[in-house]
């Protein structure tokens, strides 16, 4: 995976100026304290975040338990996936667990600049791709490894998400009770 994001860094590194320029007239930077949402479940996702600094969460609501999904640190892409792409309200939200700073897009803007430069058009494919494979290989690992296993491919994967997380969200991130969690970390 980290092949396919230096491809995808690569590609953002060789955007000519024409585009960078364009990507800043439809961008704007802004910063969100603790606590906030940018997205609450049932509404569309009409924005992209670049995050720049922070963290943010993404989850849903199942029989009154928050299930997080994902978390986004400095360079990833805070959307709702099937909310943005398919402009309907979506079934999570996406909270700012710090206080952070992140790049704004509109999508009707990114959508009408990307169908005039081929460059944001391979951007995006690109980002779609690298989400794809990322979500494919989550998948693969909720159904193939046991609790431990997810714990420590976790480890190993994303250390930064331990470090930084609080243990209820990483014990939900991994599909897990909080107490499951605390024994295997007591034993490893």
């Amino acid at each position: 995976m980290k092949d396919y994001i230096d491809k995808i860094n690569l590609h953002i590194e060789n955007l000519d100026d024409e585009t960078l320029i364009s990507l800043e007239t439809i961008s704007k930077s802004k910063t969100f304290s603790k606590g906030e949402y940018l997205l609450k479940a049932g509404s569309v996702c009409t924005k992209s975040y670049w995050m720049e600094s922070g963290i943010i969460r993404k989850f849903y609501r199942h029989q009154e338990r928050e299930i997080t999904t994902e978390f986004y640190f400095k360079d990833d892409l805070a959307i709702s996936f099937d909310s943005y792409t398919l402009q309907k309200p979506s079934r999570e939200d996406i909270q700012v667990l710090t206080d952070c700073v992140v790049r704004v897009t509109d999508f009707t803007a990114f959508q009408s600049l990307k169908m005039k430069n081929r460059q944001l058009l391979e951007l995006d494919f690109l980002l779609t791709e690298y989400y794809a494979l990322w979500l494919e290989e989550k998948v693969f690992e909720l159904h193939t490894q046991n609790a431990t296993q997810r714990y420590q491919t976790l480890l190993k994967k994303s250390p930064h998400i331990i470090q930084q997380v609080q243990l209820t969200q990483i014990a939900s991130y991994l599909n897990i009770s909080l107490e499951t969690l605390s024994r295997i970390r007591a034993k490893i």
